[in-house]
């Protein structure tokens, strides 16, 4: 993980919060089941909800967390009480970002962080990649359109970026899960069409015109720009 970070926790306890420190000393940790986030923090920001809670769901809270500018676009997981497709599906319709299967251990955590966190670094150099007048800086972490910024949530913001590198190559939905670091996951493949639709719609609610095509039964393409079509600028 980056020099600093936030993990914000449904459930905290003495041994996730010992195990965070442990091995990621500049994190810190947070209860947003007895106070919601606030403000802002300083570097990546990734959530843990559990799928029941006391006094309200796990689907209401990750929607909340959603809402809210300090958490708005940081990696959330779903902690699922039992390994069921339509819990899964779900979790990604109110906004998380993958799923795990519950009980969160200590141990489950560390090595999700730990996924994440080289997931996240992606051995690149920061670079700012075109397609047309969409602008997509890598460091910032941001798209914009004609100057104006489109808030992605992290996954559809990485789809983007892998498409946009590689224009005119069709993907299937198994291809983009393993291009998300998440093939290890018991990820349903439709649960690509949710991220690949967050995309489109994010995209034409600022006004910019979506560039990616569905290919029936094999997945989907980002159609290159004649001429300049796209480019990696330092």
């Amino acid at each position: 993980m980056s020099d600093q970070a936030t993990v914000i926790l449904t459930a905290p306890g003495p041994k996730l919060e010992a195990a965070v420190a442990a091995a990621f000393p500049a994190a810190r940790v947070l209860d947003c089941l007895h106070a919601m986030p606030i403000g802002r923090f300083e570097g990546r920001v990734w959530c843990f909800v559990d799928w029941l809670l006391p006094e309200t769901s796990g689907l209401e809270m990750c929607r909340r967390l959603r809402d809210l500018p300090a958490t708005a676009h940081s990696h959330i997981t779903m902690v699922l009480e039992e390994d069921d497709s339509d819990a899964r599906r779900r979790a990604v319709r109110a906004g998380a970002d993958d799923y795990l299967l519950g009980p969160l251990t200590a141990e489950t955590l560390i090595e999700r962080l730990q996924r994440y966190r080289a997931t996240s670094a992606g051995g690149k150099p920061p670079a700012r990649l075109t397609h047309g007048d969409l602008a997509l800086d890598l460091a910032a972490h941001q798209v914009r359109w004609r100057g104006k910024p489109i808030p992605l949530r992290p996954n559809e913001f990485r789809l983007f970026v892998h498409f946009v590198e590689h224009p005119d190559q069709v993907f299937s939905r198994a291809s983009l899960i393993a291009t998300l670091g998440k093939e290890c996951q018991a990820i349903d493949e439709r649960t690509v069409d949710v991220w690949v639709g967050r995309l489109r719609r994010a995209l034409r609610a600022h006004g910019a015109p979506d560039p990616l095509r569905t290919v029936r039964s094999m997945g989907y393409v980002l159609d290159g720009i004649e001429e300049e079509g796209w480019k990696q600028a330092g």
